[in-house]
């Protein structure tokens, strides 16, 4: 295991920010760690980078127990907080120079170049941090995180400020990269953790709700599933209703407009716990009344509606 987090709690004053949390991430996997504000996810991952000193359980990385002292477990870490520390006055290669100085990189103009060309700086590396957008100050504080190469990456929000095509290049990045290290990585962006990752781990509160395969956590929280069916006729919503097990009928598109203009379809969300059965029944239906059905298809919760069922305020 790369990452192993045991019984890990902190408090604020009165407030328990982490709840006695415990999770392990093995070396190649990419996991997204996800949460509402204030849920804990920050003071974890500050915690397991030796930020922050828990006030009980540990954080191992890499077979060492991480603590603010532990520079052989930090060596293994690289590290990009939600808040981006950068020295606005200086050039992104002088910086880059800078962090390398101080891990000792044996060779840190090669260092420099890589991680340069790795996180799309090259255009950038000449001027002034303080003169970047925003998104291109994120690439550089990913860039200091991996310039000594480490064996861990936690990435809190990494893709945060950055435009579409950026954060489509930087998703890349982070898949290159874990196909050999370990990465934990915060975001936001829900469909960015969707296609980046295969697990996902759910904190709430201070405490995990939900850790497993997305593809698992997409079955057991489906328990009212969506089917969605399109006639190339325009068809009643009661003659859908009559269908057993159906609990709702949405009506998503229905017939407009006469003459060449129009439409003359309709579409259906049938929400139902037994969705294979559903679908039978409307083939069964649409034979016996003439209907041609276009498309047909179970739709399964996106890792949207696991967050809000799993988080959502009582």
């Amino acid at each position: 295991m790369s990452i192993i987090v045991s019984n890990l709690s902190k408090m604020y004053g009165d407030q328990k920010a982490v709840n006695n949390i415990s999770f392990s991430v093995n070396k190649g996997e990419i996991v997204g760690f996800l949460g509402p504000n204030g849920a804990g996810k920050s003071t974890t991952m500050k915690m397991i980078t030796g930020y922050l000193q828990p006030d009980a359980g540990s954080a191992a990385v890499s077979g060492e127990i991480v603590n603010p002292h532990s520079l052989t477990a930090k060596k293994k870490i690289g590290y990009l907080p939600e808040a981006n520390p950068l020295y606005f006055d200086m050039y992104v290669r002088e910086y880059l120079e800078f962090i390398s100085s101080l891990h000792g990189l044996a060779n840190p103009k090669q260092a420099i170049q890589k991680v340069i060309a790795t996180t799309g700086l090259t255009s950038e590396a000449n001027k002034k941090i303080g003169q970047l957008s925003k998104g291109y100050k994120q690439r550089v504080g990913l860039a200091a995180a991996l310039i000594h190469d480490p064996e861990v990456l936690v990435l809190d929000e990494p893709t945060s400020g950055l435009d579409p095509n950026q954060i489509a290049e930087i998703r890349e990045v982070i898949k290159r990269l874990g196909q050999d290290k370990t990465v934990l990585f915060s975001s936001h962006i829900l469909q960015e953790v969707q296609a980046i990752c295969d697990r996902v781990i759910i904190i709430n509160k201070g405490s995990i709700v939900a850790d497993d395969k997305l593809s698992n956590l997409q079955k057991s929280n489906n328990e009212q599933a969506s089917v969605m069916v399109a006639f190339k006729e325009s068809v009643a919503p009661d003659l859908l209703e009559a269908i057993e097990t159906v609990t709702k009928v949405e009506l998503i598109q229905f017939a407009t407009g006469t003459g060449s203009g129009s439409f003359g379809g309709s579409s259906f969300r049938l929400e139902s716990s037994y969705p294979d059965s559903v679908k039978k029944q409307l083939l069964e239906l649409s034979i016996k009344n003439n209907l041609n059905i276009v498309s047909l298809q179970t739709e399964i919760n996106s890792l949207e509606d696991i967050f809000r069922n799993l988080t959502a305020t009582e």
